[in-house]
């Protein structure tokens, strides 16, 4: 049960001696408090580094062609080749693990290719297919996206980025209307501005101007050829075996060597995510290394303080003890005076850190978003980081006083009586 007048000792106890039991308090606080604060900024590190990728698939992969390095069936190593439509209808076909696929042809993008009436701009032109929009994520400010009729009616129809927008219809809803596009007219039915501002495939999709893949192939005139192609992966598919089935699809059907290193170029942004992974936790470790090795220190002091406490209080044990107290009763009274110490200085520390890492969130929420991105943004302290913290302070302040209860325990009662 609660006993209120052994509360009210522990209290009277660590206020006999305020200074001591402030400076004894101010290491462990001291040191909860940069455990937060240096855990807050480790989050809004990886915050703002994987801000930057917000809205692109980090388990996606693209492929692109190189010069052959290998001789095989009749041809001589340094050959050019092209991926082809039947290249991506196989790899649909034939990869379980592919989830989205889009092959992707760039037009031309000289001066002054995008004609509105009487204004023009010079802008990328790009033709894909509607899965490319789950790669490559896009807010969707007017309209609506490509769809599987598009494709296959080679409809003459345009997606536009935000700054095509601007510069053609000043910010107005186009929709409906036409714009030239290399000299052929195309109906908008969409504007676009990616999620991600600091990674893209080929272009900043803000400034570029977006084709069905088959209609722009058509007018093209090159065939069945393709320029890039990227997919994305189901989560449950190791990413490496799916890069080596598309590998060998693509060397089989286009004759070239199942050996050969350089033909199939490969750019795995997953492997690159996943290293990003590995050293947000690396620097999770570290910093609780550090942000505990300051705990400790602060620990020690309070487990000191109160080895003088009870060194102080030796003739005080020796009377409980010689009326008849109980070793658990001296025992949970050290412990619970360390408990005490430590719980009021961790929560104080944690509270500030908190509330500092909430000061900092605000400053940065207050300024104007940049286009360059950044690499720190909402810093923060999860509960379940908080809930952690509180219970290695709990421990902690329980260990402190641990040593100071078995000395208080090694003391005979007429010994402390005689104790001056």
């Amino acid at each position: 049960m609660f006993d209120l007048d052994r509360w009210v000792e522990i209290w009277v106890t660590i206020t006999r001696n305020k200074t001591r039991s402030l400076l004894t308090c101010f290491g462990v606080f001291w040191g909860i408090l940069m455990l937060v604060i240096l855990l807050g900024s480790g989050t809004g590190m990886k915050n703002g580094i994987l801000g930057n990728f917000d809205g692109f698939a980090t388990n996606s992969i693209f492929v692109y062609t190189d010069r052959t390095s290998e001789p095989y069936k009749g041809f001589n190593k340094g050959r050019f080749w092209n991926m082809r439509n039947r290249d991506v209808e196989t790899i649909s076909r034939e990869v379980a693990g592919v989830e989205d696929i889009s092959p992707i042809i760039w037009g031309n993008s000289g001066d002054k290719n995008i004609v509105y009436g009487q204004l023009t701009g010079s802008f990328g032109v790009k033709g894909v297919l509607p899965g490319y929009f789950n790669i490559e994520s896009q807010h969707l400010l007017h309209g609506r996206l490509f769809n599987e009729i598009d494709i296959k009616e080679k409809r003459k129809v345009c997606l536009i980025g935000d700054k095509v927008n601007e510069s053609l219809f000043h910010n107005a809803d186009p929709t409906g209307k036409y714009i030239r596009v290399n000299g052929l007219y195309y109906q908008v039915v969409g504007v676009i501005k990616a999620k991600s501002s600091n990674i893209n495939i080929g272009g900043r999709s803000e400034e570029t101007v977006f084709l069905p893949f088959s209609t722009m192939q058509q007018t093209l005139n090159q065939g069945d050829i393709l320029h890039f192609l990227c997919m994305s992966i189901k989560l449950t598919y190791p990413v490496q075996e799916v890069i080596d089935e598309v590998t060998a699809i693509l060397k089989s059907q286009n004759e070239i060597a199942p050996t050969d290193p350089q033909a199939v170029g490969i750019a795995n942004l997953a492997a690159q995510f996943a290293t990003f992974n590995m050293l947000f936790t690396g620097i999770d470790i570290l910093v609780w290394l550090v942000g505990l090795g300051t705990l400790l220190a602060g620990i020690i002091g309070v487990s000191n303080i109160m080895m003088v406490t009870v060194k102080e209080r030796t003739k005080e044990i020796g009377v409980r003890r010689a009326l008849g107290a109980k070793p658990f009763n001296i025992i949970s009274q050290v412990m619970s005076e360390s408990l005490v110490l430590t719980a009021m200085a961790g929560l104080m520390g944690l509270s500030l850190g908190v509330f500092l890492l909430d000061v900092v969130n605000k400053v940065l929420s207050a300024q104007p978003p940049s286009d360059e991105g950044t690499f720190f943004q909402n810093p923060e302290v999860s509960i379940q980081t908080a809930v952690a913290a509180t219970v290695v302070l709990l421990f902690c302040g329980l260990i402190a006083g641990l040593i100071p209860a078995w000395r208080a325990m090694q003391i005979k009662a007429i010994d402390a009586i005689r104790e001056e």
